[in-house]
């Protein structure tokens, strides 16, 4: 039996930051900033959160199905280090809102950033089993860097000015089954590598914390075991020339070419002007959507996954490593093949022309929207939204119909479609 994404899209935020702007309205090193590597960022107005995030992003995917393909879908993982709620998964309101059947299986995972790859495996190991044959999953990884002004001031805390530039928000979606008509997973062919590591943790739910050359440490070992382990399940693996292309999680840019190049140098023993030729070649793709969202945790290895389907040169079969880390920590190095059928089924999406239409903030507006950060904050008993608060997104929002939060009434989540 065959396995793998059928279709999955992104959903980049309803509005955007130039960050180079940011970056120098911040005052930060212009030379560290540019190792960034870094364009723009989403951000996550008061009343966007991760359950519209991801209904935003599943809702095109389910739009093409057939009724009777919608009602296949009998499990809906979502994944997220955004959660509102220590008990009740967000899987409950996107099930409600997409409209999807009763006979489902609705559950959260929370893994830092390896939860979507965890939610993928599981699936696909759902409809390996046969116990429903033509069963489908839909697995959401969605999540928002929503950072809070410091106690007593609007001005942000110091440990975000560097973290700022790439925090993004944003969410992935991707239908799972035996017809994978965008990436067919190569089946048993993963390497997994996990340790107990204090590199980033959310210890309270609004906030980060972390050692951030510990995190880059532990990025790197993974990304050099997970793939040794991955060579232990499949014979004759080359990492120049057994993957066409390479997908990294990518928290920035420059944390994934300097991961490759390391790579490079153990696996391939290539010199720097051959690793930096191989980076553009086969990981710059994948890093296009990457560029103008931000990191979006669990779900930002799908993002650049779906960005190198889109612009990666697939005339033939093509073969892609895939490489997932969540601080903590968990790892693993999988791959899959796509066809040039597969990218021009993907590029229905139009995921480049999404981000295009977003609303491009201010430095006043963006000030603005952080400082309101706090009106939701987790365990928020009641509030009411402005949805009109930036009126340029909501006109960006015209014609999509996009669902925003609009009240939390007794805790409970009341959402709107606007557009």
């Amino acid at each position: 039996m065959t396995v793998g994404i059928e279709a999955m899209n992104v959903f980049g935020g309803s509005a955007f930051l130039d960050v180079t702007a940011l970056a120098r309205h911040r005052k930060l090193d212009m030379q560290r900033f540019d190792n960034l590597m870094m364009k723009q960022k989403a951000l996550a107005l008061p009343y966007e959160d991760g359950v519209s995030y991801g209904v935003n992003a599943a809702r095109p995917v389910l739009d093409a199905l057939a009724p009777a393909e919608r009602e296949r879908i009998e499990l809906v993982i979502t994944c997220t280090e955004s959660g509102i709620d220590f008990g009740k998964s967000m899987s409950t309101y996107i099930h409600h809102y997409l409209g999807l059947g009763r006979n489902c299986r609705l559950f959260e995972i929370k893994q830092a950033c390896y939860s979507v790859t965890a939610g993928l495996q599981m699936a696909a190991s759902f409809i390996l089993s046969g116990t429903s044959p033509g069963a489908k999953a839909l697995v959401i990884g969605t999540d928002i860097s929503r950072f809070l002004a410091a106690e007593g001031g609007d001005g942000l805390t110091e440990d975000w000015s560097y973290a700022e530039p790439s925090a993004g928000a944003g969410a992935v979606a991707m239908l799972v089954s035996d017809t994978p008509r965008v990436l067919q997973l190569d089946v048993g062919a993963n390497g997994y590598y996990g340790y107990e590591v204090m590199d980033t943790c959310r210890p309270i739910p609004d906030s980060e914390a972390g050692d951030a050359d510990l995190s880059l440490m532990s990025y790197l070992d993974c990304s050099e075991k997970s793939f040794l382990e991955y060579r232990k399940r499949v014979s004759d693996v080359d990492y120049r020339e057994t993957f066409q292309y390479l997908v990294f999680h990518t928290p920035f840019g420059g944390m994934v070419k300097g991961a490759h190049r390391a790579m490079m140098r153990k696996m391939a023993r290539a010199d720097p002007a051959t690793a930096e030729a191989d980076f553009r070649q086969r990981v710059m793709p994948g890093l296009t959507y990457c560029q103008r969202v931000g990191n979006i945790m669990g779900a930002t290895v799908y993002m650049a996954l779906a960005s190198t389907i889109d612009n990666a040169v697939i005339d033939s079969p093509k073969r892609i490593g895939i490489f997932s880390y969540g601080s903590g920590c968990c790892s693993e190095f999988y791959s899959g093949v796509v066809t040039r059928e597969a990218q021009e089924h993907q590029r229905q999406f139009h995921i480049k022309q999404r981000l295009d239409e977003r609303y491009e903030l201010s430095m006043e507006e963006y000030e603005s929207i952080v400082r309101s950060s706090g009106v939701v904050r987790f365990g928020t008993r009641n509030v009411k939204l402005d949805t009109d608060m930036v009126p340029g997104v909501r006109k960006a929002l015209s014609g999509t119909k996009a669902l925003v939060l609009r009240e939390i009434n007794g805790f409970h989540r009341e959402y709107e479609w606007i557009g």
